[in-house]
């Protein structure tokens, strides 16, 4: 099972990619194209032309990891746009998978504060 986490850096491949590649022929844009290590623990995110499914590549310091996911109907609404790469947080990845817009998705912050400072309370 692979885990994203909010540490990891997340890269975006904004252009579409044949998804007859496998793990070689992705690795071989992430370094050809996206000019990136695929072996840096980075995760590689890619959509195919028809918007219909995305591959996630990354390696964990043992092997690689190849996830897909193909809707079973529409397509993937959005999609970055602009420069080859784009860096995505975990939970904007999170909003893309479920065919959601991450700029458009309500998300409260971070972290948040305790009202009480931080201490525990007994509760009676």
């Amino acid at each position: 099972m692979i885990q994203i986490t909010p540490q990891m850096r997340i890269l975006v491949a904004v252009e579409p990619c044949d998804f007859r590649k496998g793990i070689d022929g992705l690795g071989g844009i992430c370094r050809n194209v996206l000019e990136e290590d695929p072996l840096s623990g980075c995760v590689f995110v890619f959509r195919n032309r028809r918007a219909t499914a995305i591959k996630i590549l990354v390696y964990d310091g043992q092997g690689f990891w190849l996830c897909q996911k193909r809707l079973s109907k529409g397509r993937f609404r959005w999609w970055p746009g602009g420069r080859l790469t784009r860096e995505f947080q975990a939970r904007d990845l999170q909003v893309v998978l479920w065919n959601g817009d991450p700029s458009r998705a309500k998300m409260g912050p971070l972290w948040k504060a305790l009202g009480n400072g931080g201490r525990v309370e007994k509760l009676e």
